[in-house]
């Protein structure tokens, strides 16, 4: 996906948010604002969102002597969530259908991303998940493709919301006979995306068959990036591909058989799959 101009000004208001969690010098702020600033006059705007995004957020990292400016974030995100696991695992257990239940709260995690806003209700989120109808609904496609499924590779987004996929996954593995399950994670911090330590934090590692595959944070040596070749050879090596959150669907989305879960939850992302802000989505693409 191509960004929006509403893009810029939220390339903005992350900068200074992330600089806003390290220090309250208003000094440091400024010139970090103006240095991303400059960055985005200097570049040509035709690169997807998050490309343009983990040049922002570099800035941020270098301006602010930080190399993770959202580490504190993430851990009360991890936290939160895992005070909610148990009352989601008992919502899963009961349901006459723990698939959609599972699938429902993990979209309702989608709330916890500091790149769209900068506060969410998750409790009240999860609430209205539950009984929210999907604008977009290829559920039942998902449910078929699940079935001859032995291995899944699996796009995390965000911190907090990694509990939430954690439980969907814990779900399909009770149902299906999966071999091998791939984690995609940030290899360096990057906003509040999860890394390979934020997601063992979340209890991700203790699935089983799990391994973690990391993509780049737009530091060097950090990985590929979602669009690279490297990338899409591991979607085609895969049975099922699940990508959560807007971030993942921005770069990957014209790419074939990804099942992407979200809540659209900006302009940019609601125009181009036609739905509604804070609509709920289950698209393959």
């Amino acid at each position: 996906m191509r960004l929006s101009l509403d893009c810029i000004p939220c390339f903005q208001r992350q900068a200074l948010q992330a600089m806003r969690f390290v220090t309250k010098d208003e000094v440091l702020h400024e010139e970090a604002l103006r240095a991303v600033m400059r960055e985005l006059l200097s570049l040509r705007w035709e690169a997807t969102p998050p490309e343009l995004a983990r040049r922002v957020h570099r800035l941020v990292r270098r301006y602010s002597g930080s190399a993770d400016p959202y580490l504190e974030v993430k851990r009360q995100s991890n936290l939160q969530a895992m005070g909610i696991y148990p009352e989601a695992k008992k919502l899963v257990r009961q349901s006459t259908d723990p698939l959609e239940t599972a699938v429902r709260l993990s979209i309702a995690g989608n709330v916890m991303d500091f790149g769209a806003s900068s506060s969410f209700d998750l409790e009240a989120t999860i609430g209205d998940v539950l009984h929210r109808e999907f604008a977009i609904n290829d559920l039942e496609r998902l449910r078929g493709e699940l079935g001859d499924a032995k291995s899944i590779l699996y796009f995390l987004d965000n911190a907090g919301e990694a509990v939430f996929d954690r439980l969907l996954m814990e779900t399909i593995l009770e149902q299906h006979p999966v071999e091998q399950v791939d984690f995609v994670v940030k290899g360096g911090p990057v906003l509040n995306d999860v890394t390979e330590e934020d997601a063992i934090e979340a209890g991700l590692d203790t699935l089983g068959r799990v391994r973690f595959l990391k993509i780049t944070n737009g530091d060097p040596g950090t990985g590929p990036s979602r669009r690279s070749r490297e990338v899409r050879g591991w979607v085609l090596g895969h049975d099922l591909v699940i990508s959560k959150g807007q971030g993942n669907y921005e770069e990957m989305s014209e790419i074939g058989g990804i099942f992407f879960l979200l809540m659209a939850k900006c302009p940019l992302i609601a125009r181009d799959l036609n739905v509604q802000i804070r609509d709920i989505v289950i698209k393959r693409s």
